[in-house]
């Protein structure tokens, strides 16, 4: 079993989103996606100070298996993107909720926030793919 942050929330498709202190969010991939994807080799981010919208395309993950989209939980600005990720994409691999990062977000509706899954929904999505 992938392993479900509770303070976290989640998307369809395999995104994680931290609502930090000061509002902003951060996002990733989950351990599940990461775990089906197996190793990854690259990662392309959006740019920093771009404009995101909610569930549209904005990076790609790419593994030994496949290259994947990743798609904006909600819309905003990007604040920092992972840069240490060009050079060590498999940290998503061994930290997708820490150190494995994608980028950080303020949000522009915050409202969108309520449409995200809790840990619970999740690992209800998760199980029904096993």
């Amino acid at each position: 079993m992938s392993e479900i942050p509770n303070e976290l929330r989640y998307t369809k498709s395999h995104e994680w989103v931290r609502v930090e202190d000061d509002g902003s969010l951060t996002v990733g991939i989950t351990d599940h996606a990461q775990d089906l994807m197996g190793d990854m080799v690259y990662i392309e981010l959006p740019e920093a100070d771009g404009t995101l919208e909610a569930g549209k395309d904005c990076a790609v993950v790419e593994s030994v298996k496949a290259a994947s989209d990743v798609y904006a939980p909600v819309g905003g600005t990007v604040l920092a993107v992972n840069e240490a990720l060009a050079d060590t994409p498999e940290v998503i691999n061994k930290d997708p909720y820490g150190e494995g990062w994608l980028f950080r977000l303020q949000p522009s509706d915050k409202g969108e926030l309520d449409g995200l899954m809790d840990a619970d929904a999740y690992g209800e999505l998760v199980a029904a793919e096993e």
